[in-house]
This record gives structure tokens, sequence and C-alpha cells, in this order.
């Protein structure tokens, strides 16, 4: 049966179904009864599970935390492990179109979530129809996951592992090709000053994504406003400068990122307090940020520059905001592969305060890895070369934390390919038509070999 037909055959569902999806904002948004992670999260749910069961696959909904769709019969369960929530977007951050009502423009859509990670969710669930289309023999189940908060914590994963137990084997289609069999371990921690003369500051909006807009409200003539403007205009910063009375509001524009390569982005936060100290502005905690953080992305001003062989450590400080004259932003670091939490935060020692700030561990993730040589990275592997043709390209390690570390012999396989950029949780997130069929027919392979193991 000619593959690349079949598949092809999908073309108009897969665009329908994707532009369906992103017309839900699925957002975290405050908890509802029965919507755990808010109602955009919960429809964007009931939506999946209702094409998967309109295709005939059998369904079920987990309270609302995440559900699957599930074909073929056996003990061994396959698992390919998505999510439908997403990063927040709006209008006004630099979209060129409503990051809601997916819009196509020469085969390539743009739309939140196209990429992250709705795109590759409904790419799954093609291959899952290709692969029954085939009458390849199922004596393994798969079984399509579908969460809705991994991109503020996955709890809704671990409602599902605790309620159904992890897979025999399966990839999530959130990273890149040909497949990530290691990921950074992950420390979130906050800092916080009441030591400080800013009237109010505020910017970013999710803690894993690099802060593209800050502002902040200061006293008149405690800088120099030339100096601080040649500093933006050097560094090629859209900004503005608006007076109120006996205070300046100053807001810098930057360019997101996700908070797994901070170096891509520039972090509106940095740069603004950093142009403020060059511009003569004399502050305890804008001194303690520039000490601790300045416009590096490598943790060296909190002691913890480090790598291993497969990478560095970075750190992104996300957001930042000013409540009853304190001052508190989130740091979000990803440590190398081959190292644990407790050294990275004993690295950091007596870097965790000063009478300026203090750094505040909340929650650490241990890195994840699989040897190369394991079956699973190579049959995923294997599924790749064999519809691309691509031999160079091997399995990675890399910053950003997915589903795998959540759930047994899972490593993230897709959706990216080598050496794009999707503009994943930045503004204009695309991806081309054509790449979501090749990922169909990635998904398939790697479906049919897992099958064989």
């Amino acid at each position: 049966m000619d593959i690349d037909a079949l598949v092809e055959g999908y073309r108009g569902k897969l665009v329908e179904r994707l532009g369906k999806l992103v017309a839900i904002d699925s957002t975290e948004s405050q908890p509802l009864p029965g919507a755990p992670f808010g109602l955009g999260p919960r429809l964007a749910l009931e939506a999946a599970l209702a094409m998967m069961k309109e295709d005939g696959f059998k369904t079920v909904n987990l309270d609302n935390y995440i559900g699957y769709a599930e074909m073929g019969e056996g003990k061994q369960l396959i698992g390919i492990v998505g999510h439908l929530d997403v990063v927040p977007a709006r209008i006004g951050d630099g979209w060129l179109s409503d990051p809601f009502e997916m819009t196509e423009k020469d085969g390539v859509l743009y739309g939140r979530g196209v990429s992250d990670d709705k795109g590759a969710v409904v790419a799954s669930m093609i291959a899952m129809n290709v692969v029954r289309d085939m009458g390849i023999p199922m004596e393994k189940r798969v079984r399509l996951i579908m969460g809705t908060n991994e991109e503020t914590g996955s709890r809704c994963l671990k409602h599902y592992v605790n309620r159904e137990g992890s897979v025999d084997y399966g990839f999530t289609p959130d990273g890149e090709f040909p497949g990530v069999h290691g990921e950074k371990g992950m420390i979130a921690a906050i800092y916080r000053s009441k030591k400080t003369n800013i009237r109010d500051i505020k910017g970013g909006t999710a803690k894993n994504v690099v802060c593209r807009e800050c502002s902040i409200v200061v006293d008149k003539c405690t800088f120099s406003k030339k100096k601080l403007e040649d500093y933006f205009n050097n560094h090629n910063l859209e900004f503005s400068m608006e007076e109120e009375c006996d205070t300046v509001r100053i807001t810098v524009i930057g360019a997101a990122a996700h908070a797994s390569t901070p170096e891509k982005g520039i972090n509106a936060i940095s740069y603004l307090l950093n142009g403020l100290a060059e511009a003569g502005f004399q502050d305890p905690f804008v001194a303690f940020y520039m000490s601790h953080f300045g416009l590096s992305t490598d943790g060296a001003g909190v002691g913890a520059k480090c790598a291993d062989e497969h990478g560095e450590l970075t750190m992104n400080n996300a957001t930042i905001r000013m409540e009853d004259g304190v001052i508190e932003g989130t740091i979000d670091i990803r440590f190398p592969v081959t190292m644990s939490s407790r050294q990275v935060i004993r690295l950091m020692g007596d870097r965790m305060e000063d009478d300026n700030g203090v750094i505040e561990i909340v929650h650490a993730v241990e890195p994840l890895f699989y040897p190369m040589d394991s079956p699973l990275v190579q049959s995923l592997l294997k599924a790749y070369q064999e519809v691309t043709g691509d031999f160079q390209s091997l399995p990675m390690t890399m910053g950003g934390g997915t589903y795998a570390k959540g759930i047994e012999n899972t490593i993230a396989f897709g959706c990216a390919f080598p050496g794009k950029n999707y503009r994943i949780h930045d503004a204009n997130e695309y991806v081309s038509v054509d790449e979501l069929l090749l990922q169909v027919k990635i998904y398939v392979s790697a479906i049919k070999r897992l099958l064989s193991l």
C-alpha cells in the first residue's frame, strides 16, 4: 500500500482539525468545577477526543485532566504522549495575525500551537488512522495520550500515571527529530528584594518563556535619559518613556524564546535593568540583579556555570513583578544531563543571599537520560532515517523538559526538524503543512517499529 498516497489523502482533514484546535485558547486559567486547568484546556481535550471518537477509536477522558484514544490488542502498550495546552499569546505581542485563528500562507500555517504541540497531536491522530488503513497487525495497543497541563507543570500526566500506569514503549512528539535521548534537569527558583527605590515593575508572561516586554516606574531625575536612550538604541531595542507627574514609566520590548534556549531571546527585564544601571540609576535591587544575573544566561552570576559533554547549564529570568514594596521574579535553570540538582545548588552556595536580595529554590526535576544504543532510541532513529533519508542527524540532549520525564520508557521524538526554528513560545509560531505530513509518515514508521519490539 502506498503510504505517500495514504498520508496525502489526509491533508485536508489534518489542516481542518488543527484549525479547530488552534481556535481554542487552551492557556491554563482559573480552575473551575470539572475543568482543573480552566475552561480552554478542557474544551481542547473534549474536541480532540471527539475527533478520535469520530474516527472510530476507543476514547477515554480522565477527569478532564488528560485523555486518550486507543487501538489494537494485547498487554503491552505503546504510548504517544502529546499536549493540547499552550503558552499565552496576544495579538499585540508581535503577532501579525490572531494567534487563535489559524491562518495559511503559501502552505505555511500560523497560530499558537500549530507546532507546539497541537500540530504534532493532529499528526499523531492521522498516523494512527494510516496505521489502521494499512492493516498492520496490532499485537500491542497503541494509545495517543493527550494532556492539558504540560506547559505549566504536567500535573495532567501525573494524574494519568496514577490512574493508568506507564507505557512499555513511547515517545512524545514535543522535542526534536531524530530523537532526544537526554533532557536536562530543571531547577525552578524565585528571587526577592524589598530594598529598592523602584515604584513598580512588571514583565513576562510565563515561567518557561524569555521575557519579551517589561515596564518599570521610577522617579524622575534618577538617571540620565540620554544615556538610557543611547543604550537602547545601541542594542536595537524598541522602547518608550512616559512621564507621569514625578515619575517616568519605561517600557522595553525584547524577543521571546523558550526558556531552554534563553540565548535565542532578548530578555526585556535584563536589558531594561542593565540600561538603567548604565544610565546611572543607583538602586540596591538593580545592583543585586546585575551582580547575580545581568545579561548572561549561563548562571555565572549565581556560581552555577557548568557543563558536561552533552551541554551547558542555562538560566532564564522569565517574570518579574512588584507587590507591597517587594520585587519578586522567577528563575528557570536547565542543568546538564549527567549532573544532579543537589550538585548545582551546592555550586550556588553563598550566592543565594546578600544584603539586597535572596534566591529561594522552589523545586527541582532531575535529568532524563537513555543510552544511544537502547532499543527505544534506535527504533525511533531508524524510523526517522527510513522516511527522511537523513543519516547525518543523530539523537541529542536538550534543555527543554517534556512529558518523557513523567512517564517511563519514553523519549521526545519530533516534532521539530533539525535546524528549524518554528518560533515556539514566540509570536508568529508556524509550521508547514508538508512538514506535518512528513511527521505523519515518521510516526507511522515509529509505530510499526515499536510494534515489532
